[in-house]
């Protein structure tokens, strides 16, 4: 029998050896939890705990995996497999196929992914005569998956008047019909959706004490990895399962809490005490990942939350570096300062690309390291992701841009022929290629032909076909007259693309409509530059007129052609990703970019103490993904729809001690005015999700006009200027104080 315990330091040998009784081991970045865990397993297994009596649960399949197999050879015995280890849904999905029947569901019951259950909805809001853009399915999902995580079914949903008057206030009024329909569908299919899997497992374990006996028998001992990151769902499962041995084993920390806006509930992790007042607590405060100046970096950062278990980090590791501080003038600047930086140290030091990880808050920051990684021919991987150039939105964008300059585009067309939708559908397009076939003609002739030959095409079509033409024909006489940002702003209003993004207010549609907004950015940054010069001679364009769009097309081409197999064949690449992607990873040399605020923390995370809090946590983990070296970065402008506007460093840049960095004085950051601070969610009930409403008509503000937004709360309109889509106003909030809005975004509402 191996010596496990040879590999353990003393704290996480007692987390380890600690095995009966309800145990919390609160696991600091980097000090191998994963370790604890495993090991726990297979000292329970060498204990003679048969390995079907252990239920382990993970946040991945790779890390359950991973854990099984490490198990196995460290106990060297087969049986070890024979753990229950897996993710939760993985878990209780086996659990269901045994025993849904007694909910009515056969063993061999469906799982719907998001897209069949996308697809589901948008069958039901036609049939109900909703508009669909209006009753997003992306939005509705979500607003489904909020409600079954905090085991709210359909009929109570109905009921809850909080609720009502919240889908009320958003003018959507009927998700709960929506809800009650679409669940009687699944049921109807005999599937379930991901949320299901672990709503019918409380309905299940609440409903039928027989089979909940059964199973707090079978799983005598219990462990639970990132427990922070549990919902209200996965937390009563947990609990009822426990109940009778109460050998639960929960392994996390609350300084890593960064998944609210999923339905995680911190304050699982914090009531652990108050559900198990006997439990034993173990902490492990040795990181073994990074230097000593990071991990001082990180203590001081998350201090500053009020909310949390209380540990100091520490590491026997070297003291390394001082943290880089990137001030760049504009978010264009940022993305050649860190690639800058990546090269030099590279060549420097030898360095592999793969040693390098570039961490943003948003998706949409990734555009400029792209670029400028690429003009220092420094390959690069978007994590988790898309580059930004083969990001949906931004092909569809684009598609428009590529029909304004040549509409024989038959790629483009077929793209965006019925997007936004116009009812222009496959079987009409299949007619117009038929013919474009027998005539040798592109689609774009055919279309404009279609009055001598309308192909048995319905006049309703024809029409809509005829507004499309004319549309892009009307973007075309502009294609001179305009520069490439006007003409690209244009198209992206008229076409009603941003509408129909903003209209998801999910976490991944605020993202797409965040895209959009960047590659706007790109454009005017584009048009502000000047032309290159002649590579031969190196001689400055004399050509003075403005850059136009079918300019910008031919460069974003070049940024387009990357080959999908060729990076798949080499891994040695920098790392682009979101820091909620990085979560679990590490790497030698981290650059933390767009330390700004609004930016990072968001400003879609301002209006509460736990809202702040988590987006400090966030920080927390991103600068704890550093092994050796830590670079953070930001812009004093950015660009924003095409406006380049100052930007504020952010509050937590001003929050690590100034002795980490290796600037010889650093200026004091003003964070700013002082937010109003909302109570905390309650665990019991579902997080809010955010909605911005629709858009105000801009003409019916005046001065004096009472108004309330989103986050600065009630005020009064002192100043409006400006027309169309560039009218602003100045208007005074009672705690915020004077602020000037560009009333096309700014979504105010008129207070009666």
């Amino acid at each position: 029998m191996k010596d496990i315990f040879k590999d353990l330091n003393e704290e996480q040998k007692k987390a380890v050896e600690c095995t009966d009784g309800p145990v919390m081991v609160i696991a600091g970045a980097g000090s191998g939890k994963t370790r604890v865990l495993t090991y726990r397993v297979a000292h329970l297994v060498q204990k003679g705990v048969e390995p079907f009596q252990i239920l382990a649960l993970t946040f991945t399949n790779r890390a359950a995996n991973e854990m099984k197999e490490r198990i196995i050879s460290l106990v060297e015995n087969q049986d070890a497999k024979n753990v229950w280890m897996g993710t939760f849904h993985s878990v209780f999905a086996r659990l269901l196929r045994v025993d849904g029947h007694l909910l009515g569901f056969p063993s061999t019951f469906t799982i719907y992914d998001n897209d069949d259950s996308k697809s589901l909805l948008k069958t039901i809001i036609k049939e109900l005569g909703l508009d669909i853009k209006i009753y997003n399915s992306s939005y509705v999902l979500h607003r489904i998956s909020m409600a079954k995580s905090n085991l709210i079914t359909a009929p109570e949903y109905l009921e809850d008047s909080e609720l009502q008057t919240y889908d009320r206030h958003s003018q959507k009024p009927q998700i709960g019909q929506i809800y009650s329909i679409y669940q009687n569908r699944l049921f109807k299919a005999s599937a379930m959706d991901f949320d299901d899997l672990l709503f019918f497992t409380n309905v299940l374990l609440r409903d039928f004490p027989d089979v909940l006996l059964k199973y707090q028998n079978r799983f005598r001992y219990i462990l639970v990895d990132e427990y922070q990151d549990t919902n209200y769902s996965q937390y009563i499962i947990v609990k009822r399962l426990a109940a009778r041995f109460e050998n639960l084993c929960v392994v996390g920390d609350d300084a890593q809490s960064i998944y609210g806006f999923r339905g995680a509930n911190i304050q699982n992790i914090f009531n652990f005490k108050k559900d198990y007042p006997d439990f034993q607590l173990f902490k492990l405060e040795q990181n073994y990942r990074s230097t000593k100046t990071i991990v001082s970096a990180a203590n001081t950062v998350i201090q500053n939350n009020k909310e949390q278990i209380f540990k100091e980090i520490w590491t026997d590791n070297e003291e390394g570096s001082l943290i880089s501080l990137l001030k760049a003038a504009s978010d264009t600047e940022e993305g050649i300062l860190v690639a800058h930086s990546i090269f030099e140290n590279k060549m420097n030091k030898q360095l592999e690309n793969s040693a390098f990880a570039i961490l943003y808050r948003t998706n949409a920051q990734s555009r400029s390291f792209e670029e400028s990684l690429r003009k220092l021919n420094i390959p690069y991987r978007i994590y988790g992701g898309l580059s930004f150039y083969r990001r949906k939105e931004i092909k569809d964008l684009i598609s428009y841009f590529r029909m304004v300059v040549n509409p024989s585009d038959r790629e483009a067309l077929l793209r965006i022929i019925n997007y936004p939708a116009r009812g222009i559908g496959d079987t009409t397009m299949e007619k117009i290629e038929v013919a474009a076939g027998q005539q040798d003609q592109s689609l774009w002739e055919v279309m404009n032909q279609l009055h001598q030959n309308s192909l048995g095409i319905n006049s309703g079509i024809l029409h809509r076909i005829d507004d499309f033409i004319t549309k892009i024909n009307s973007f075309r006489v502009q294609l001179k007259n305009r520069n490439a940002f006007e003409l690209a702003e244009h198209i992206v209003f008229s076409t009603g693309i941003l509408k129909d993004l903003q209209e998801d207010q999910t976490p991944e549609g605020i993202s797409r409509a965040e895209n959009i907004q960047e590659l706007l950015n790109a454009i005017r940054d584009f048009v502000d530059s000047p032309r290159p010069a002649n590579e031969e001679t190196g001689e400055l364009s004399e050509d003075q007129s403005p850059r136009s769009l079918d300019e910008f097309l031919g460069e974003v081409s070049l940024l387009t052609d990357l080959e999908p197999e060729e990076e798949k064949k080499d891994k040695n690449k920098v790392t682009l990703m979101t820091v909620h992607s990085a979560k679990g990873l590490e790497f030698p040399y981290v650059y933390v970019v767009g330390l700004e605020e609004n930016l990072f923390p968001s400003y879609l995370s301002m209006n509460s103490r736990a809202e702040l809090e988590e987006e400090r946590r966030l920080f927390y983990v991103a600068i704890t993904r550093a092994r050796q070296k830590l670079t953070l970065a930001y812009a004093m402008n950015r660009y924003k729809w095409g406006n380049l506007t100052m930007s504020q460093p952010s509050r937590f840049v001003d929050e690590i001690d100034q002795v980490c960095f290796d600037l010889p004085k650093k200026v004091k950051m003003n964070p700013g005015p002082a937010k109003k601070l909302t109570p905390m969610d309650s665990p019991e009930k579902p997080r809010p999700i955010i909605d911005t409403g629709d858009y105000l008509d801009i003409s019916s503000i005046q001065i004096g006009t009472m108004v309330e937004h989103q986050r600065f709360g009630k005020g009064k309109v002192l100043a409006v200027e400006g027309a169309g889509p560039n009218k602003k106003a100045t208007v005074h909030f009672s705690e915020a104080g004077n602020k000037q809005l560009l009333l096309r975004f700014a979504k105010l509402r008129i207070i009666e």
